[in-house]
């Protein structure tokens, strides 16, 4: 089969479409003709040799697919061939085929495009899981969301929406408020020009917030402290503006009793993923199907041209996902 595979390394111009074998399913798996995979951040980390595969897990990237069953595993009873699914991947998603486990995939809703359906996986499961899973997020609570217009924002936007939050806070470019906005954000923040341990205190009175989903870590780790209130909880996913504290008042987190919870999920156990997959399934899939949800596309791009994919979203021009079609070769 064809794929995307990487030389050595490095930057976007490492990658290419070569061969690779297909994978077979196991008895409890289904083989699936991927018509479309999505980037995720994971990905640019592992193509710089940064962020290897769980073990056991496909060395191609790819955390995501949607397509078409083609072939079935022994013990496989709910899925047939033909049947077009989607779902979560430890890797293997930039190929023309990809096994899945039965419990992992997701029915794709009549509604939604394979371009669409793949968009959603890794962003949306990976804010439920933060939203609800974690930070227990309670109708009537305030939410602060970092990288509102990110893949994982705009998801942790609509499911915060949905869950009735009483304010939507993100921080997001100036260009990119309306998006966040027209997806159910009460409030945007300027990260660039704005200090928005300063705008939140204006937007609620000094009060603060509930919830923080945080992916910047310690740039922003004293502000977010500093905002949330008493019981809230900050929720780390990402260290994408570094790992160390110069300083830090410990005291702020027992005054506040904070909780501070820390995740990620392709290394999750596949008990642990098939848990959260049904648990979203049954939260979010009707949802998709009357558009209370809805995934949020910044270019569909055929796979062919992937280094530019990479580098549109290493320069953060990316409004939501960057979904790669699979193309015939």
């Amino acid at each position: 089969m064809k794929a995307i595979l990487i030389k050595s390394p490095g930057a976007a111009d490492q990658l290419y479409l070569g061969e690779y074998e297909i994978p077979k399913p196991a008895s409890d798996e289904v083989l699936v003709k991927v018509h479309a995979t999505a980037l995720n951040r994971a990905d640019i980390l592992q193509r710089e040799g940064k962020y290897p595969p769980p073990d056991g897990a496909s060395p191609i990237l790819g955390l995501e697919m949607s397509g078409e069953i083609v072939e079935v595993g022994e013990e496989v009873k709910k899925w047939k061939i033909g049947d077009k699914v989607f779902g979560l991947l430890p890797g293997g998603g930039y190929a023309e085929y990809a096994v899945i486990h039965q419990d992992m995939a997701m029915a794709i809703p009549e509604n939604l495009s394979f371009e669409e359906a793949t968009a959603i996986p890794e962003v949306f499961m990976t804010a439920f899981q933060a939203v609800h899973w974690l930070g227990k997020l309670q109708p009537n609570e305030r939410i602060l969301i970092h990288a509102g217009a990110s893949g994982v924002g705009t998801a942790a936007i609509q499911l915060a929406k949905e869950m009735q939050a009483e304010d939507i806070i993100v921080t997001a470019s100036q260009a990119k408020h309306a998006t966040c906005r027209e997806l159910g954000a009460h409030y945007t923040i300027d990260y660039k020009s704005q200090d928005f341990r300063d705008e939140i205190k204006k937007i609620t009175d000094g009060e603060g917030v509930d919830v923080i989903v945080d992916f910047i870590a310690a740039p922003y780790f004293e502000r977010n402290i500093s905002v949330l209130r008493t019981d809230g909880r900050l929720i780390m996913l990402a260290l994408l503006g570094g790992t160390h504290l110069e300083q830090f008042n410990l005291g702020n987190l027992l005054r506040k009793r904070i909780q501070i919870l820390a995740s990620t999920l392709r290394s999750r156990s596949r008990e642990y993923q098939i848990r959260l997959t049904e648990a979203f399934a049954e939260f979010a899939i009707s949802r998709f199907e009357t558009e209370k949800l809805r995934p949020v596309i910044d270019q569909v791009i055929d796979w062919q041209e992937v280094k530019a994919a990479h580098q549109r979203m290493e320069s953060n021009q990316n409004i939501g996902k960057i979904v790669l079609k699979i193309s015939e070769s």
